[in-house]
């Protein structure tokens, strides 16, 4: 099974991709070079936005609009026309240490927004990320002792919350039992170990049937396994850095990949890294919730000079 360019991009860290039914578009963010961009399926129309702060992932909001968490906290963003955004901080975040940022995140089946942050510096191997429920009066913690959070999923019933630590580390992806009604995570279980399988777990999806896709980081190689954790397939990418995938496409049949594009090494081998792909997996997955929280804008003191 071949893997299709959408777009040489050639995002430096291309994450969080999140297709759009209403405009058959799928959204993307390029987190160093704070961008985001949208690829029209119908004409192959790529626009771009400029962001005050690396995103680390973007959910779309239910009233219209993104909601991103970023660096210094969750952020709506209103897309206008010329690559301009208007940003209104929603929560702020208080890391646990300078350098963090946030990283992968989505919103479960009832359109509450979860996302982790992470130590900007990999090399320190740092276990102060967080994962953080966006509530309407700020971010509530809901599990710390995480050094790189990644690989944010859920089940098709929403009852079972997929969360893996890419770092080299840790490599690993746990589930956890999912309260839908509370929105939060009870007993973490072994998912995966990745230190036997090819690539480190970064971003992911779940499709229509429960399957659980993963990027395998490192290995250029997006892997499914079944919901009870064996691992069914893997289908390659001729980039060695997948970051993250998402189903879209007409009938949601349509595995799109975004990936990285490393800096001061030799990419001859991979000169597509960087780009976004599509697979056609041979199943369908499920529409991305929009998120449900209310638009206040936050009072903290420190979002207050944010553009």
């Amino acid at each position: 099974m071949n893997a299709e360019l959408v777009i040489d991009a050639r995002d430096a860290v291309g994450e969080s991709p999140v297709w759009l039914a209403a405009g058959q578009a799928l959204h993307w963010v390029d987190i160093p070079a704070r961008r985001l961009h949208r690829w029209r399926v119908a004409d192959g129309a790529h626009a771009q936005w400029s962001l005050p702060e690396m995103a680390g992932c973007i959910a779309p909001h239910e009233r219209g609009g993104w909601v991103a968490a970023m660096e210094s906290g969750v952020f709506h963003l209103a897309l206008g026309e010329g690559g301009q955004v208007q940003a209104t901080p929603l929560a702020a975040v208080r890391h646990a240490r300078p350098g963090m940022r946030f990283n992968d995140g989505r919103c479960d089946r009832q359109g509450r927004l979860r996302a982790g942050t992470m130590v900007m510096d990999m090399g320190l191997a740092a276990a102060d990320g967080r994962l953080y429920a966006l509530e309407p009066h700020g971010l509530r913690e809901l599990q710390a002792g995480l050094v790189t959070p990644n690989g944010m999923a859920f089940s098709p019933d929403g009852r079972t919350l997929y969360l893996s630590d890419s770092h080299p580390s840790v490599q690993a992806v746990w589930a956890f039992d999912y309260d839908t009604a509370t929105g939060l995570p009870g007993a973490r279980r072994l998912f995966a170990d990745f230190r036997a399988v090819p690539g480190r777990p970064d971003g992911a999806a779940v499709d229509a049937d429960g399957g659980y896709w993963v990027c395998g980081n490192d290995a250029g190689l997006v892997h499914r396994f079944t919901p009870d954790g064996r691992l069914d397939r893997s289908l390659p990418v001729p980039v060695k850095k997948p970051a993250m995938c998402a189903f879209g496409g007409a009938g949601l049949d349509t595995l799109f990949v975004t990936s990285i594009r490393p800096a001061g090494i030799d990419l001859s081998d991979q000169p597509l890294a960087g780009g976004v792909f599509a697979l056609r997996p041979g199943v369908r997955g499920l529409p991305e919730p929009a998120c449900s929280i209310p638009l206040t804008p936050s009072p903290d003191p420190r979002h207050q000079e944010t553009p």
